[in-house]
Parts: C-alpha cells; structure tokens; sequence
C-alpha cells in the first residue's frame, strides 16, 4: 500500500471554536492540541502541520482542581542573575489571562520548529468576543 502524503493546497483546514468557560485547563489543552496537530483527521501525518484552526474564548475562566490554584507554579528567567521568576496559577490567571492556556497548549505540541507552526493555528482570548466570526468556526465540545 503506497502512502499519501497531503500538499499544502490540498489540505482543507477547519476552523473551531472551544468555550473554555468552568472547563479544566487539562482537557480543554488535550482537545486544542490533538486538533491542532491535526489527529481529529484520516489523513494525519506526525510530520505535517496540517490540523485545523482553534478559537478558544473565556480563557479567563478555566479551572484547576485541588490546591493547584496556589501550588502550581510557573517559573519565567529573565537572563539577569538571581532573576528567576515564580507565578503561581491564580497570580498568572490574574496579570495576564491568557497565559497559562497558551502554556499547555505549547507544552503539548512537538518540539521545534514543527511546533511552533502549528501554535499559530490556536487562537486564545480571555473574554467571549473574537475576531474571528467571518471564518464560521463550529463549537467543538470539551
């Protein structure tokens, strides 16, 4: 059996939108990245970015179980010495909203550059609007 390879102008790209509104942060993540990565379709290749767009709205409003509220933490280096930075989730969640989704999401992508091509295709705002209506994206349920 010969295998297919999809081309770039021949691959039909979705556009999604998931409502992370009083959803955890894990499985909203999981859904986003395997959509991404493109596994939602038959012909997924490990090696091409060929998955499908994703809106995420209410990034602000994702939930954590347990005291992972306090606990968890996120460490950022700035490149000065003595300047490694740690944010737990609620202080990160309260300066910048989007963060810790874009976070997990990344952390569940491939490495390199691969990777990152395919996290442009995610979307992630804290509030209920996006700009991104004209390209009709359909609900994926988390």
């Amino acid at each position: 059996m010969k295998t297919l390879f999809v081309k770039d102008y021949e691959q039909k790209r979705d556009w999604y939108v998931i409502d992370a509104a009083g959803k955890p942060l894990g499985r909203v993540a999981a859904k986003a990245a395997a959509v991404v990565r493109g596994k939602n379709k038959a012909t997924y290749t490990p090696n091409q970015a060929m998955g499908d767009f994703v809106v995420i709205i209410n990034a602000d409003k994702v939930v954590v179980t347990g005291n992972k509220n306090d606990d968890m933490l996120y460490r950022h280096y700035t490149g000065f010495v003595g300047g490694l930075r740690e944010y737990s989730f609620a202080k990160l969640l309260e300066r910048k909203p989007t963060e810790p989704l874009a976070r997990t999401i990344y952390g569940m992508l491939p490495n390199g550059r691969l990777g990152r091509k395919m996290f442009e295709s995610v979307k992630i705002y804290a509030g209920s609007d996006y700009p991104q209506k004209a390209q009709n994206p359909k609900p994926l349920e988390v």
